[in-house]
């Protein structure tokens, strides 16, 4: 048979495939011409798999969000006392490092300094405790005499509801009175069952607070020596030592600045003669470490003392427009200009920290919000890869 005849179709197998020519033949055939066409049908792209790796890493990512919000509201009772433990150690430990530079041990300096503020902190709940009480137990009282002042300012708005439904040819709606409630009083016996709760919650933080002032630096130390190349432990102890610094600066200033707006609250409410100037400037001191909400809570309550206790209406709205003022002045001029830059955080991102933290933990979690979200920021700012949260929410 010569090279040129055609092969027997019979001897041609379809399935198989085409045969290589010799080395020395010209007919050289390249794996492109021998191997049929891949098919894409069924063969995923490599932007397909990206993609779907993508997906599935931001599914993972949600269900342990959801996981560690879960966690943090189940075991919350535990956490809340770390953290505010945590904070406070954070922030009184210059005043400890400071009694250490004087050549003072560190657990006397922890010591006198935790027995100085709980004894201001005691004598402070001692003298508030008989005002808050007695408003407590009047308060069903106040507001019953607080209604028929009221009457002046509902009376035209009744006038003009009854005139328009005249005029529409409808039927005045009749008042139903509301059943009158019991009065609310706070008993002996009642002090006496959350004394309990209270002084061991109290004592819990304290004592972490002490340990955390004695052992902090040495705690820190171990976790540094974990990293195991030098420069990665220098840049670990520089990250620390600075968030350390800022976040202590950042909380001291705030409650120095808190401590004086309760101070103008209650010299302002005394000059106005308010009840119990003292109970305010207080409850004003605290609501203020949550931002806006704590303005407006606190303006609220002195313009319901300013209504109950006085008479004319300019006299009675007099005390909450001043207090309204001075936050104002406050929360726009002084604490950024004493704070700076560094640590203002947006409006939005505030709010918001608010919302979670206060579902997720109640009005502790309101406290501790704008600490833990300024303490996050920082680290962020510092932490490879965190950036963009610190740039999210700074202002």
């Amino acid at each position: 048979m010569s090279t040129l005849d055609p092969v027997p179709e019979q001897a041609i197998d379809p399935g198989a495939a085409p045969p290589l020519a010799a080395p020395g033949s010209d007919l050289q055939l390249t794996a492109a011409e021998v191997l049929p066409p891949p098919t894409r049908k069924g063969l995923p792209t490599v932007r397909g798999t990206r993609r779907n790796i993508e997906t599935i890493r931001f599914v993972l990512g949600a269900l342990l969000l959801l996981a560690v919000l879960y966690t943090i509201t189940l075991i919350k009772v535990l956490l809340i006392p770390l953290v505010l433990a945590a904070f406070l150690g954070v922030a009184l430990n210059p005043i400890v490092a400071l009694g250490t530079r004087l050549r003072l041990p560190r657990w006397f300096s922890a010591s006198v300094l935790m027995l100085g503020l709980m004894a201001g902190i005691g004598a402070g709940a001692v003298a508030l405790a008989q005002p808050a009480l007695g408003w407590f137990h009047d308060a069903p009282t106040a507001l019953r005499n607080f209604v028929p002042k009221l009457k002046g300012i509902t009376q035209p708005l009744e006038a003009a509801s009854r005139a328009t439904q005249s005029l529409v040819g409808g039927q005045a709606a009749v008042r139903v009175q509301p059943p009158r409630q019991a009065a609310v009083a706070i008993t002996a016996w009642d002090v006496l069952a959350a004394a309990p709760k209270v002084l061991a919650a109290v004592l819990t933080v304290v004592l972490l607070v002490f340990f955390f002032l004695i052992y902090g630096d040495d705690l820190l130390r171990r976790l540094v020596e974990i990293v195991p190349n030098f420069r990665h432990k220098k840049h670990a102890v520089a990250i620390v030592r600075s968030i350390q610094t800022e976040v202590s600066h950042y909380i001291l200033t705030t409650a120095l600045i808190n401590i004086t707006l309760g101070t103008l609250t209650a010299g302002m409410l005394w000059l106005l003669h308010v009840p119990d100037p003292l109970l305010w400037g207080s409850i004003a001191m605290i609501a203020n470490f949550i931002p806006y909400v704590g303005a407006i809570t606190t303006t609220t309550i002195l313009l319901l003392v300013g209504l109950i206790n006085f008479r004319e209406l300019g006299q009675a709205v007099l005390p909450a427009v001043l207090f309204a003022c001075i936050t104002v002045v406050e929360g726009n001029l002084i604490t950024p200009m004493i704070l700076g830059r560094r640590m203002r955080v947006s409006p939005v991102a505030i709010l918001i920290w608010l919302l979670l933290w206060g579902f997720l933990w109640g009005i502790p979690g309101a406290l501790l919000a704008v600490p833990m979200l300024t303490s996050a920021k920082l680290i962020a700012e510092r932490v490879r890869g965190w950036q963009w949260f610190a740039l999210m929410v700074q202002r």
